[in-house]
């Protein structure tokens, strides 16, 4: 059994977290079916007030930063609201505790500018959204990788903007129950991105 958990703050990018959610859910959903021990996935924020996300979508998170089960994979989300948080010294340290101990600490979109911030993912490879890039490499300590969806640096992953976290959690997926395991949870969301208006495409 392995635990996911997922932080949250206000402003958080709505996609960065769920499409991950969805991709450890479904996966624990098809473990249970199959006589396996199903994993535990939760969210975690500085209280379990209601969360109003970067769209307006209002969450109650699971679990407080003082109170959650063991952490054995962390997700940290970006949105606006990391620039808020770059500066809360208590989530940062919270960051920087967890991912000291769990087995893998990944970020999406700007969420990589926490790991950064926390310490955890300074002198890595990193990648994050487009729009963020130029910034994140203004922090110093850190190569930040333009061309890949998601970047592996030792035990920190981090991936591109919004969508890419889901690419993100299924390559981690597979790294913890195992590549078959992951390639049939990916079929059972039916992830199998095909845009309608691709770059190359014509209309």
């Amino acid at each position: 059994m392995t635990n996911f958990a997922l932080l949250l703050f206000s402003d958080v990018e709505e996609l960065d977290f769920v499409g991950p959610w969805e991709v450890f859910t479904a996966s624990s959903m098809i473990r249970e079916r199959s006589g396996q021990p199903p994993d535990q996935v939760f969210t975690v924020a500085e209280s379990t007030d209601v969360l109003k996300c970067a769209k307006g979508l209002r969450v109650i998170p699971d679990h407080t930063l003082e109170q959650h089960p063991d952490v054995d994979v962390l997700l940290v989300p970006g949105g606006q609201g990391t620039r808020t948080q770059i500066k809360n010294d208590k989530l940062l340290e919270w960051i920087r505790r967890i991912g000291s101990s769990a087995t893998w600490t990944t970020s999406v979109c700007t969420g990589a500018l926490l790991l950064h911030r926390s310490g955890v993912a300074k002198g890595k490879r990193m990648a994050t959204h487009f729009l963020a890039e130029d910034l994140l490499e203004g922090f110093g300590d850190v190569t930040v990788v333009r061309d890949q969806r998601w970047v592996v640096d030792g035990k920190v992953v981090s991936s591109q903007g919004v969508s890419a976290g889901i690419d993100m959690a299924l390559w981690v997926l597979g790294q913890v129950h195992g590549i078959e395991h992951a390639r049939t949870t990916q079929k059972h969301i039916q992830y199998d991105p095909a845009p309608p208006y691709a770059e190359n495409d014509s209309d």
